[in-house]
Order: C-alpha cells, then sequence, then structure tokens
C-alpha cells in the first residue's frame, strides 16, 4: 500500500533545482512516485507506509540543499 506525503520547499528557483530534490526523494527508500511543482514549493510524494516517512522526506530534501517541511495532515 501506498502513502502521499506534501512537502513545502524553500530555495527552489529553476528547473536544476526541481532535478536535485527530484532526485534526493526518489533515492530514498520506498517512494514510488515524486511530482515537484517550482510555482508553489511544494512536493507531492508517493511512498510505502512508515512511521516518520515524512519527516524522513522531509530530511533528505534538506541535505540536498533546499529547506523542506512536511505539511501538517498530510500522511506519513
Amino acid at each position: 500500500m501506498s502513502n502521499e506525503s506534501i512537502l513545502t520547499i524553500s530555495g527552489m528557483t529553476c528547473a536544476a533545482c526541481v532535478q536535485r530534490v527530484d532526485r534526493a526523494l526518489r533515492a530514498v527508500a520506498g517512494v514510488s512516485d515524486a511530482h515537484i511543482d517550482l510555482e508553489t514549493g511544494r512536493a507531492i510524494v508517493q511512498h510505502a507506509e512508515g512511521p516518520g516517512r515524512a519527516d524522513e522526506l522531509a530530511a533528505a530534501v534538506t541535505r540536498a540543499g533546499y529547506p523542506a517541511v512536511a505539511q501538517t495532515g498530510a500522511s506519513s
């Protein structure tokens, strides 16, 4: 079964930023899909179930250089 998490991401300014965030998210075990929107600064990520997944995804994006926060109320 798959869950969906929504992240708010700061600092993205171009398509290369989006690609870097996409690579960081897809490198996390259990991620099956990611859609990053440069204009809104949001990412919608499909991933395997598990506790703390949204925070793990946000941490991966932050390590890639873009501060990210999991939105409250998103599945994790």
